[in-house]
């Protein structure tokens, strides 16, 4: 169970402080991955029990996360899963493209062998997960990959920016990595980055990282129509990112 994966166990009694960030940690990461899904109503009780902490600690670890945008309030139902609108995701896409793009270029401006190693490596890491097949061992690769690429681009502002746009939009990248051909293609992107982070062109790491997530904004679009409209349209949808080359 990914829960169990996710707990964080200390044989100490935590402070307060520390039982609140654990919470925080247990049930961000639980949105993060799946566990908790858009829309799902969240009760104080099932939150304990996920977390292993008493109320008035949940009550903290979701007031943290609702100002990170993970989860909402709503009237007559309480705290649920936060769900994005079509123009949400739209806006919060167009950001990180921006964020995410000048990471690129910083990381060659800024950046070493080392960061470009480790880039290669994580690009790696992401391939062999996708051939055996492990959702976890993908987006384990792919935040290696950005911790990479933050770590070349060396600004301490951006990474928080991009860490906090990445979470919102985190149902997205856990759901359409399983869309068919999605996880090889997204290998592909990974390593045009690092490729231009090797070559030392800061132009082509940037336009590499916003054809990334332009091409992740289009298939997070269709996940939407998906949950939205039904299969018959995702169907159309699906040919059309075929014809646009972004899935095979």
């Amino acid at each position: 169970m990914i829960s169990a994966r996710l707990r964080l166990m200390n044989d100490a009694a935590p402070t307060p402080l520390t039982a609140r960030r654990v919470a925080e940690d247990i049930l961000r990461n639980a949105i993060l991955v799946g566990e908790l899904k858009p829309g799902q109503r969240l009760t104080e009780r099932s939150l304990c029990e996920l977390a292993g902490v008493g109320r008035t600690t949940v009550r903290e670890a979701v007031r943290q996360l609702e100002s990170e945008g993970l989860i909402s309030t709503v009237p007559h139902r309480g705290p649920v899963v936060a769900v994005l609108s079509e123009g949400e995701a739209r806006d919060l896409y167009e950001l990180r493209a921006m964020l995410e793009g000048q990471a690129g270029r910083l990381c060659v401006l800024r950046g070493d062998a080392r960061h470009a190693a480790a880039l290669h490596a994580a690009v790696d890491q992401m391939e062999h997960a996708r051939q055996a097949g492990s959702m976890l061992g993908i987006l384990e690769a792919n935040g290696a990959f950005y911790a990479a690429l933050n770590a070349g681009a060396r600004n301490e502002a951006l990474r928080q920016a991009m860490l906090g746009v990445q979470n919102r939009l985190a149902f997205f990248r856990f759901t359409s990595t399983r869309w068919p051909g999605r996880a090889e293609r997204s290998v592909a992107e990974l390593r045009a980055i690092a490729a231009a982070v090797v070559a030392r062109d800061a132009a082509a790491a940037e336009a590499a990282c916003i054809r990334h997530i332009e091409a992740s904004a289009e298939l997070a679009l269709l996940v939407l129509a998906e949950r939205a409209r039904g299969a018959a349209m995702v169907r159309g949808g699906r040919r059309n990112a075929m014809e646009r080359g972004l899935i095979p």
